[in-house]
């Protein structure tokens, strides 16, 4: 199913290229240098932080500016249709893959993406989020998820990172307007102090076993949805979940992981670790500063 260029970006010129997944690539008539920064006036105040500490999460509304991310969607959208691997149809895919497009360290890719995730604010909101000094980069990732995707199941990121401490966290940026039929994230509020289900896999398992659990804990819910403009940030132990995409346009999401800059590697739990140990912090053993050349600093107080 192909979106339309209106579906896809609300400005600018755009001559419409090739479509994968309902996710159409554009030429823009935006030049690299006319693209916006991604900026934003907010300071994290006391009332935010433990919030955030209590919950696992934030939403903060209307944060960053609709234009802006509206004038960077296509260019994202662009690298995400040049860089994807999945070719399988839906119904050839497992749960995993049903859940999105996944695309990772496109800031290695093109200078125009560095720039986005390289946005000083959005780093300094997660240094101040986190209570920390400063922030590295441990690697950003677009999450595209199509007309027709599936469910992304119950899951908490860090199963997969062999990090010393729950100093994380990931900003959730939708590129457009994404209400309950899009299949936003929901978040199980509390959830980054329960250890049921963190040994876990995102899997048709996780999603069924931490159902059962959540619910017994009484953990509220969050899914409500987003307008472009929103972003969430959540902890890395924050257990999370999305519904399937209903709607007949792609659910457009950029996110960036964010460590404290302080961060130490552990022995890793699961071959997963040891995977993302090899992959996002080349050279880097257990008990080493997660300090590999692709996770610059990108924030200091």
């Amino acid at each position: 199913m192909s979106a339309s260029s209106t579906n896809l970006v609300a400005t600018g010129v755009r001559h419409p290229t090739r479509v994968y997944g309902g996710i159409m690539a554009e030429h823009s008539s935006t030049t690299t240098a006319e693209l916006p920064d991604v900026r934003t006036s907010l300071a994290v105040d006391a009332e935010t932080r433990r919030l955030f500490e209590e919950r696992g999460y934030v939403k903060l509304r209307q944060f960053l500016d609709p234009q802006v991310l509206q004038a960077w969607a296509p260019v994202i959208s662009a690298k995400v249709v040049e860089l994807n691997t999945q070719h399988l149809p839906l119904e050839q895919r497992d749960t995993y893959g049903k859940a999105f497009l996944q695309v990772w360290n496109m800031w290695r890719e093109s200078d125009d993406v560095a720039r986005f995730v390289f946005s000083t604010d959005l780093a300094r909101i997660a240094a101040e989020l986190l209570g920390v000094q400063g922030v590295r980069l441990y690697h950003d990732q677009a999450l595209y998820k199509e007309p027709g995707g599936g469910i992304t199941p119950w899951h908490a990121d860090q199963y997969y990172w062999p990090f010393s401490s729950d100093r994380c966290v990931t900003v959730w940026i939708p590129l457009q307007d994404t209400p309950a039929d899009m299949g936003p994230l929901c978040f199980a509020a509390g959830s980054h102090t329960f250890s049921v289900g963190r040994d876990l896999p995102i899997s048709d398992d996780s999603e069924l076993e931490l159902q059962r659990a959540l619910t017994a804990g009484k953990f509220p819910l969050d899914d409500e949805p987003y307008r472009v403009g929103d972003a969430s940030f959540h902890l890395g132990w924050t257990f999370h979940r999305a519904e399937p995409n209903r709607s007949s346009q792609p659910r457009k999401v950029m996110t960036i992981i964010y460590v404290d800059a302080e961060m130490r590697l552990t022995e890793p739990t699961n071959s997963n670790q040891v995977d993302d140990l090899e992959r996002w912090m080349p050279g880097c053993a257990p008990g080493d500063l997660l300090a590999s050349p692709l996770n610059p600093v990108l924030y200091q107080r």
